[in-house]
């Protein structure tokens, strides 16, 4: 098996050579023997080990004998424990997603703050199978059915051609020792039920199950690539990038054919997984959203508006009208500048300057403090600058053709509830600088 490895290293991982590999090692005897061998053919390796506190003394016991081998092997470890089934009620997520989610993000941590290059972990063929019967169960598409990736982004499954029994084998053969997790034998998880009951009937009825299955997942690859080359034309035909997201035009879509697969093609990697209400959307009126995870998608006059969600937000509160415009924040008349919720500078001057739309002058007799910045209201209006009647502000919005979100992310800079200006936008004629102007205030909003 060490030359097989050899080989399949240097024919598909040669990025590899010189650089610093972390391996992910549960003491299961596929990660053990991932170790030995990665060590053995001479590459620069460190061990990684999760105690997701799940078994008790046995899982401690995996962290002693992981710590143990890393000893034997003469090799850097790492060790983290972590209250999985805590984080998997905070977050709603089963067990095993939650340990999945507490696995990767330390692996991305180690990487970065300890300069590893790659993370490895010791998936093999019969683990694909899993996973494809798994998805192949759940309802997925062609994605779902090409397996589980040999390279995606920094993490490398240099073990998917081998099978659970050649691995077994070679590591009887060393006279490697390893641990059993005794959770692997509960039927109750569908992939050990798959792995127990399901997969050693399936291997008797079949020839080369796995390779038979690798050959199919190839072919099913191969049809995603063309797919993917596809959508990079559509993408360039139907989609607009913009400073705060991307722009999906719905004419675009219109005009070709499948558009509801290829709509759902667009937004799978952004986290969408509910087909049907993707689809639902097309039909909805201005407006009307849905979420993924990390982002949002809303219809607009025409479009579709894709924006991602920023990590600190709650999508709800977010999304709330009466949440979203409760936000107040006062400017002291000391103050000369602030950097939230935006960035601005309010200086005193002598003179008026270069106007644009980031910058206004205003006559500072005309105004009290504090100031106030919110977001806009219903009913809200002011003069804009060199117009001599009100306007409502949902009206100047319209005319500046804002869609929803970029109306949502417009902020008012206000004195005794008079609008000085729409910050970007249009400052307020009220306030202007006049000839008998005597104390002039600069305000400007910083790139941030």
């Amino acid at each position: 098996m060490q030359a097989k490895l050899t080989t399949h290293l240097a024919k598909n991982f040669l990025f590899l050579k010189g650089k610093k590999l972390l391996i992910a090692c549960s003491g299961g005897v596929d990660s053990v023997v991932l170790a030995h061998l990665m060590h053995r053919v001479g590459y620069v390796t460190g061990i990684a080990h999760c105690n997701f506190s799940l078994r008790g003394k046995e899982s401690d016991g995996d962290e002693a004998f992981v710590l143990d081998l890393a000893e034997q092997l003469s090799v850097p470890v790492f060790t983290e424990t972590f209250d999985t089934i805590r984080y998997a009620k905070d977050q709603h997520l089963s067990t095993q997603m939650a340990a999945r989610e507490l696995r990767y993000r330390w692996f991305e941590e180690l990487l970065k703050d300890f300069k590893y290059d790659y993370v490895l972990t010791a998936h093999h063929a019969d683990d694909d199978l899993e996973t494809f019967l798994i998805n192949l169960s759940r309802g997925t598409g062609l994605r779902g059915l090409t397996g589980i990736p040999a390279i995606n982004d920094r993490i490398i499954r240099p073990f998917l051609p081998f099978s659970s029994k050649q691995i077994l084998n070679f590591a009887k053969k060393e006279h490697l020792y390893w641990r059993e997790d005794s959770s692997n034998a509960a039927t109750k998880y569908l992939r050990n039920a798959l792995r127990h009951e399901v997969i050693p009937n399936y291997k008797k009825v079949t020839k080369n199950t796995l390779q038979q299955v690798q050959k199919t997942q190839q072919y099913l690859k191969n049809s995603q690539s063309l797919i993917d080359d596809y959508m990079v034309l559509i993408y360039n035909l139907a989609v607009t990038e913009n400073f705060d997201g991307y722009t999906i035009h719905l004419q675009k879509l219109e005009e070709l054919p499948n558009k509801e697969t290829v709509l759902y093609e667009l937004l799978q990697s952004f986290g969408f997984t509910d087909h049907k209400a993707v689809i639902d959307l097309l039909t909805a009126q201005s407006g009307k959203q849905v979420f993924s995870k990390t982002h949002r998608l809303l219809k607009d006059r025409g479009v579709f508006i894709l924006t991602k969600i920023k990590a600190s937000e709650d999508i709800e509160s977010k999304f709330n009208e009466s949440d979203n415009r409760s936000e107040h924040y006062f400017i002291q008349n000391s103050e000369k500048k602030i950097t939230q919720p935006i960035a601005l500078t309010i200086i005193p001057t002598d003179k008026v300057g270069y106007l644009d739309t980031n910058t206004i002058y205003i006559d500072q007799d005309k105004i009290d403090f504090p100031l106030v910045l919110r977001k806009w209201e219903e009913g809200d209006v002011f003069q804009p600058f060199g117009m001599k009647g009100k306007k409502k502000l949902s009206k100047f919005f319209k005319d500046e053709k804002l869609s929803l979100v970029a109306k949502e992310n417009v902020w008012l800079l206000c004195s005794n509830n008079q609008i000085i200006w729409v910050v970007g936008y249009r400052a307020d004629e009220r306030f202007k600088v006049s000839t008998t102007t005597q104390r002039i205030l600069e305000i400007k909003l910083l790139d941030t």
